[in-house]
Parts: C-alpha cells; structure tokens; sequence
C-alpha cells in the first residue's frame, strides 16, 4: 500500500509516518528540499523500514504542492491513502501567515491529491475547527461553529470546509485535541499547549515549598492526548471501511480541568499544588462591557503584558484555560474498540512530558548563563573592590571577559587587584576614591565619563557595617551619620552620575550589595540595616520610572560573609559565614540573570514571618540580643576577650539561622 504524506517532518506526521510503516507500506513524504535532513535524521530511527520512505520534494504553497508532470507522472494512481498533516500552528503567529498554511495549503493539497487521483484524503484538522462553541460538539457537526474570531480557529475551520465542499475523492476528517509528547518517551517538539505554564510550575518549585498550599484557577477541560495515541488511532480509522464523509474527534473522553492538569504536573515536577481552585466562570456576574473596558485599560494591560513574558506565555494562550467546548468522542472510540489503541492516563506519562521539557525544551537551557555572556565586553565599576567581596567579583568579572573599573580609598590594593585582572587576561583600571566623601564622588564620575564614556553595569559594593547595640549608640550619632554617608549617599551620588549615560545609550544595570539584615532586622544593627534599607527603598521606587529606558535595577541581599568588615566582631568566629567567592557568586548570578532581586530563602522567610507576626519575630529578636553580647570594639575595650565569649545556646542559635548579622 502507497502514502502520500504532507507534514511528515512534523510532530504529529513523523509518529504516523512510523505507524505506517509498520502496516508494511511505502511512505511518500513531501518535504521541502532544506528539510530532507531532517526526515533522514528521522529515517535512522526506522531501521530498514527507512527504505520504504521516499522523499518528495515540493512547496505547500505552490500548485500542486510544486510537483511536475514528472513525479506525478510516476505516482499518479498509485497513491492508496493521502495524508495531509502541513499546517502552521503558532500561538504568535499573525492571521495572513496563518492564512497561508492552513487555508491555502490545504486547498494545494487538494489539488494534488486530485492530481494524483488517490484512494482517498484524509485531512488532519483540530478541534479548533469548532471555534468557541458553547456546548458539546459532536464529531457530526461542522456548521454549528461559533466564535471564529480567532485567526486560527478561522483558518482550521476554512481548511476543513475546504475539503467538505471540494474534494471529489472519498474523504475522512480527524481533530486531534490538544496534543503533547509521546506517553513512553516523553518525546515533544516545541513548547506548546500545558507546556507554556510549565515555567510557572518550575518558578513556584524554586521559591515556594512544595507543601504549602496555592490559590489556583479551575478552568475548563483541555482535551490532552499523547502524540503516539493520535498518531496510532490516525492510521487505525484511516484504514477502517465505511467511515469515509465523517470527522473524529481524537481527543480525551474524561478531560481534566485546567486547575486539574497543572496539579498533574505540579505533582510532576516537585512543585506545590493548587490545592484551592477557583472557578473562573464567577467572572461572568461582571457585565462584559466592564470585564472588556477594565481588561484594556493601559495600567492593567501592561501588568498582564509584564508576567506573561516574564513566563514566556503567548496571550492567546489564555483562551483556553476557559475554552467552553466539550468534545464528544464516542464514533472515534467505538472504532477504535478492539484495536488494541488505549488513551493512557495523564497521570501515568506526566512525569515523562515533565523530565523531556526540562532537559529539553526548557527556555533557560537555550540561554546564555554564562558570566562572559552577561560582561563580556562592557564596562563594570565595582566599588569596595580592593578586599574581600569587591575584590573576588572583580576577579571574577575581569576574567568574563569585561573592563573593570576597580574603586576603592587603598590605590595600593587596587593596583594588585588589577595585576590579578590582568593576568587573568582581563582589564581593569585603577580609580582610588573615598566614596563617603561626596566630592570624592563627583571626581570619580568625572575622571571614568572622560576615559571611559561611562559604565553600562555599577556595582555598589562598598559599605561600612556598624554592630552596636543603641545603649552604647545614645552618644554616637555620627555612627548613624557616616554609615548613611558611604552606605546610601555615596552610592545614590554613583547612581546619579551615570544614570544620563545609561538613560542615553538605552541600557544599563546597577547592582546594590544589600544585607540579610535588611529582611530580618537583627538587633545592634540599627545603624548599618537603615542605610542598606534607604538604598534599598530607593532602587523599587526608581525601579519602575527606570524599566522602559532599559535599565534593571538588582538588589543583593547579601547573608554574612567572613571578610575583614566583619573581623573585629570575635564573635563571628564561631557563626556560619559565606565565603568571598560565594558571595561572587551571587553577584555573578545577578549580573547574569539581572533579577529584582538575589535574596536567600531564610532572608525571604524573615520578611514572611515579620509580615505575619511581627511581634512573634520581635520575641525572637530579643532572644538573640540577650544571646550576643556587643564586641569588645563597640564597648570600647578592643582586646577584652571576656566580653566576647559565647555561650553554647547562642552558638547552637546561630547555626540553626545561619547567615545573619547577630
């Protein structure tokens, strides 16, 4: 038995190209002449059946598929079953691109099939063919179809009409749900369909628990089946006798919710469940006219806009979650009874969709993550550079591949840095600056605006941290003043230097080293914590007048690392610090992923709790002040180590909450 096949390289086409060779027959696979490498990519996995497949080369938008005389010549009348498969199905794609694929191709592969005068057409279409039909659609209706509106439920359903009024050979038609990967490989093509939300799932993953409970959506069904289901019922019910004239619905006959399926998947992928899901449909009391005024109003729409790129979510997507069709598939499964052809379960190949998504598909793994992706090339003044975490992210910067500007009040110690930089085969240049001497400040923008045009990441690094519990602070305001000094003036006066040449080249990234303290409050550090908070403040105000100019504003919230800031505290000699380079690290990462924030997951469990119950954290809070005592240095005996010795419950309490500033 001969077929013909359009859309053989396709996802859908290539499992059935398979199905049909394993019935023994001889495949004629339309493709265009680029992609003949991909259908004996393909071939190899079909061992010696491979030699049944034959190539055809043509053009879905030219006449007769662009096949001469010749080829239909040779096949004319020896084609048992025409297959046609080719359609354009692209959430982004525009109704005229849409147009020409489904509409236009279809009406070429007609014309071809007539051509060739084959057994008999069997035309792959969608469900999408029935618009937003409000009801059951069965696998008998076609005319009933409402809600066209979009580009491409118009285009399935005119390409299958196409084929009900014009075609003069005998005629099956198969509308596939929504399809996604093989239910035993996991095997998927291309982000589609459950697969958009799948980074949603992974982002809750990473931020959220997986026991807590979430607030989700019900939605309505989606008619999920595997690609190796569709592909094994096709060749079925293309060779049953008698069904020519009708349309099957391959879809499932029990579909989840859509609250339902991204629980599946959560369960999948590790990730926290919706355990309380909404029914959206409650919407419906809001008079449309509000719903559609309120939805297009420009603030709301740029929010919506904003977290569904951010998740990579085509808007049109949204229109399933609430699609109001069901599909009957009784005709579809009644032939299919006997055949041995099962619809498995989600449940039981969710796991293998998930797995083949994140070592595949997932976005983030076609991303540039690399340090030398991110600087490579640029410009980045890193303050507080000649010590400690400056110093290793310099290293590290200048390594990428970037220019470093190194600043610092020690020239000295810059100098080495750059050597370092330099052997590294990186660059750097040397700007000694005191940064709580604001005139410093203005100097130093001056002198990197003339030799180098300005800076396209600043990384404010450098600060001062003062732990002294506000009985010893009562006389020594100016402990306040000049951590506000270094900590906020003098990198909001570096923020304001540069912001016109970012502003003008249209991009840019300013990095603020903040404290866990900051999310946790932790008692003797009043001084250090406000002027690490006014910065901080800062950046999510600016942040969002800064946005459309291309410029990202991250915040670090940097735990405790064991620099020299921290060593005339003996205390901390006994606590859980970070590294140097762990803290680079974390710079690193925001300099490659340039989020809203770098924060810890204890540092964002202090901010929840302090939320929820301030009064219970402040209870905790004193247990820690009366724990740690305040060092030798702020009592003003630098050397008394009776005054810094620790009991064995303080440190137990610091090993049990690492990270902060006690």
């Amino acid at each position: 038995m001969h077929y013909f096949v359009t859309g053989g390289t396709g996802f859908i086409g290539r499992h059935l190209i398979e199905c049909l060779l394993g019935r023994g027959g001889t495949v004629h696979a339309l493709v265009r002449q680029e992609s003949r490498g991909g259908l004996a990519e393909r071939a190899r996995r079909w061992g010696a059946a491979a030699e049944r497949v034959h190539p055809v080369v043509g053009d879905l938008e030219r006449e007769r598929l662009g096949l001469d005389d010749d080829a239909l010549g040779e096949l004319g009348g020896r084609i048992d079953h025409f297959f046609h498969l080719a359609a354009l199905y692209d959430m982004t794609a525009d109704a005229e691109a849409l147009g020409a694929a489904n509409v236009e191709g279809t009406r070429r592969a007609l014309e071809c099939a007539h051509a060739l005068r084959a057994g008999r057409f069997h035309h792959v279409s969608s469900i999408a063919a029935a618009g937003r039909y409000p009801g059951i659609f069965r696998e008998d209706m076609f005319e009933e179809a409402e809600g066209l509106d979009d580009p491409y439920f118009r285009t399935k359903h005119e390409s299958e009409a196409l084929v009900r009024r014009t075609c003069r050979i005998p005629w099956r038609v198969y509308r596939p749900g929504i399809v996604v990967g093989h239910s035993q490989t996991g095997e998927m093509d291309k982000v589609d369909g459950p697969y958009y939300f799948f980074k949603l799932i992974q982002k809750l993953r990473r931020t959220v628990p997986p026991w807590m409970p979430l607030v989700g959506i019900q939605g309505s069904h989606l008619p999920l089946v595997p690609v190796d289901f569709v592909a094994h019922a096709l060749a079925h019910l293309a060779h049953r006798q008698g069904l020519d004239g009708r349309a099957f619905h391959l879809v499932d006959p029990h579909p989840k919710t859509a609250g339902e399926v991204l629980n599946v998947f959560a369960r999948a992928g590790h990730a926290p469940e919706f355990a309380l899901r909404l029914d959206a449909r409650a919407v419906g009391v809001v008079p449309p006219a509000l719903r559609s005024g309120f939805a297009k109003l420009p603030p709301v729409r740029r929010i919506a806009d904003q977290v569904l790129a951010d998740l990579g979510i085509p808007r049109r997507v949204l229109g399933y979650v609430n699609h109001p069709t069901r599909f009957d598939c009784r005709d579809a499964f009644r032939e299919l009874e006997g055949s041995g052809i099962e619809l498995p379960p989600l449940e039981s190949y969710a796991h293998r969709l998930w797995d083949w998504w994140e070592r595949n598909l997932d976005p983030d793994l076609h991303r540039d993550r690399t340090l030398a992706g991110a600087v490579g090339g640029r410009r980045v003044l890193v303050t507080g550079a000649s010590s400690g975490i400056g110093r290793a992210a310099a290293l590290r910067i200048g390594a990428a591949g970037a220019t470093v500007l190194l600043v610092a009040r020690a020239a000295e110690k810059l100098v080495d840095v750059r050597r370092q930089v330099e052997e590294a085969g990186g660059k750097a240049h040397v700007h000694p600056a005191d940064l709580a001497d604001l005139s410093h400040v203005d100097a130093l923008v001056a002198d990197v605006l003339e030799r180098h045009g300005g800076v396209d990441v600043l990384v404010n690094n450098a600060g001062r941290s003062i732990r002294r519990s506000l009985a010893l602070s009562v006389d020594r305001f100016h402990d306040f003043q000049r951590t506000m000094q270094l900590n906020y003036f003098g990198a909001l006066k570096l923020i304001f230097g540069f912001l016109p040449a970012m502003r003008e080249q249209g991009n840019g990234h300013i990095v603020n080293v903040s404290s866990i303290g900051v999310q946790t409050n932790p008692p003797r550090f009043s001084a250090y914590v406000a002027s690490k908070a006014a910065l901080d403040a800062f950046s999510r105000c600016a942040a969002s007048e800064l946005l459309d100019e291309g410029i990202a504003i991250t915040t670090v919230y940097m735990p405790l690392v064991r620099t020299e800031m921290i060593a005339p505290t003996r205390i901390y000699q006994a606590f859980p610090t970070l590294s140097v380079e762990q803290a680079a690290d974390l710079l690193a990462e925001a300099l490659i992923e340039r989020p809203k924030r770098i924060a810890t997951r204890l540092g964002v469990f202090g901010e929840v709790a302090y939320a929820m119950a301030p009064k219970a954290v402040d209870a905790v809070l004193a247990t820690a002040y009366r724990l740690f005592p305040d060092s030798a240095a702020a009592r003003g005996r630098p050397g008394d180590e009776s005054a810094v010795d620790l009991s064995s419950e303080a440190v137990a309490f610091a090993h049990v909450i690492p990270g902060v500033h006690w």
